[in-house]
């Protein structure tokens, strides 16, 4: 196939290679007919029961001799009948056995292409190649690749997405990388040990079953308790620890890429321009160290989480690289409420602040768990003024910042007159902040 090409030149169009998966593949997904058998056991266990107790061993022999090769042939099957391919606008994913899906994924579109590697994954030397698209809430992903070819495929994705030409973009490879920020495992388990979520779903596995087991001498209800809470705990820190091990930020010309995770490894990168918020939060035990915890809100994307936990000079020197031309605002930068807001939420009046500069809508709230929300004025898709009965009586209102994330960030308690003003000035902010944004593209 040709095409018109400079100056009325004609020039051919290069031929779409489709591509497999890594011959590993099979494996994996071999797994769902037996997955589909487990899970009718698990909603009704009576009557698998019964079932199990009709069975002779000859029959489970034979149950089993035509049950595993038909899930190696499934498995063989989908794996043979999937099909990609990078064409010279979009990335082309073909899957199916008996209904054929085919997608067509728009390679402009392309905000972050993130390499993961559960345990087994990289025992075997395989990864799964996960990609977040604008306008989509699902990810769409290549499991399993090589993990060279994998590691390849993204650099190849995104230089296609940064505007290369195609016959020189698998020759760009993996844009260098700067190390920005690496959390040592021991300052990582301390934080989370100072941590009040933790011991507070601990106390509440360890006080909770046996208040229940004194009320109702019941061992479910002690169990159906118990476990929920004692696997929250477990997330709440364990799980944590093992998710968010070896966290590494660094910066490339792609976005700042993220490495984490002791079992399963992941490589994510936070995509320029699509962040729309980024939290500052700090404990009340992580104040005497220093610490805080910085999270993000990026449109369309599942990444939550820029840094753990960070010395707050470190963490703001992060923040200004996935906000070039932000500068955090000190807590001193911050207004509080007018004291008569006080008769509107007691106490906790004292936790909220505001602070507009020329980059960033910044709101505060929280006394024990302080959190700094930033919002890029150009990321202010709309304003609003909410002001109930009561606040009226004392001449207080909200203002409410939403984002391209489907997320608020509300200036609480501020003065009537204050708020109007802010209402009217922030939306000429937002319009002149979208009118002087840099365009949202990779390696720009």
């Amino acid at each position: 196939m040709t095409t018109p090409g400079v100056n009325g030149a004609v020039r051919e169009k290069p031929p779409v290679t489709e591509r497999r998966l890594h011959p590993i593949t099979p494996l994996r997904r071999a797994w769902a007919p037996i997955a589909v058998v487990i899970g009718w056991a698990v909603h009704d266990p009576d009557q698998a029961q019964r079932q199990l107790t009709r069975l002779t061993t000859t029959t489970l022999l034979i149950a089993l001799a035509v049950l595993v090769p038909a899930a190696a042939l499934y498995g063989f099957l989908t794996w043979w009948f999937t099909h990609f391919a990078v064409t010279e606008s979009e990335l082309r994913i073909r899957t199916g056995l008996l209904f054929r899906r085919t997608a067509h994924i728009r390679l402009e579109r392309i905000q972050a292409v993130d390499v993961t590697q559960p345990l087994l994954a990289r025992v075997a030397g395989v990864a799964k190649l996960k990609l977040d698209v604008i306008g989509t809430d699902k990810k769409d992903e290549l499991a399993f690749l090589g993990e060279g070819e994998a590691r390849a495929l993204r650099a190849e994705l995104l230089a296609r997405a940064a505007g290369f030409a195609p016959e020189t973009a698998h020759e760009v490879g993996e844009a260098p990388s700067r190390e920005l920020l690496r959390v040592p495992p021991g300052v990582l388990a301390v934080s989370l040990v100072l941590t009040g979520a933790t011991w507070g779903t601990l106390a509440a596995a360890l006080v909770v079953p046996p208040v229940l087991w004194l009320a109702t001498d019941s061992v479910w209800t002690v169990l159906a308790t118990a476990l929920p809470l004692l696997g929250a705990a477990g997330a709440s820190s364990v799980g944590r620890f093992v998710g968010e091990y070896d966290w590494t930020v660094g910066e490339s010309p792609d976005g700042l890429r993220i490495d984490h995770g002791l079992l399963d490894r992941t490589h994510e990168t936070v995509p320029p321009g699509r962040v729309q918020t980024v939290r500052i939060v700090e404990p009340l035990l992580w104040r005497r160290r220093g610490w805080v915890r910085v999270e993000l809100d990026v449109a369309g994307s599942s990444n939550s989480v820029l840094v753990p936990v960070a010395p707050r000079e470190v963490a703001e020197s992060v923040v200004a690289r996935v906000l070039p031309g932000v500068t955090v605002p000190p807590l001193s930068a911050l207004s509080r409420p007018q004291r008569r807001a006080r008769w509107c939420v007691p106490v906790w009046w004292r936790g909220y602040g505001l602070a507009v500069t020329d980059a960033v809508f910044a709101a505060r709230h929280g006394l024990l768990r302080r959190s700094l929300a930033l919002v890029p004025h150009a990321k202010v898709q709309s304003v609003r003024l909410a002001q109930g009965p009561w606040e009226r009586v004392w001449r207080v209102a909200d203002v409410h910042v939403d984002t391209g994330a489907n997320k608020t960030v509300t200036a609480r308690l501020r003065d009537a007159q204050e708020a109007a003003e802010l209402l009217r000035g922030q939306a000429e902010r937002s319009r002149t902040g979208r009118r002087d944004a840099r365009p949202d593209r990779w390696m720009a």
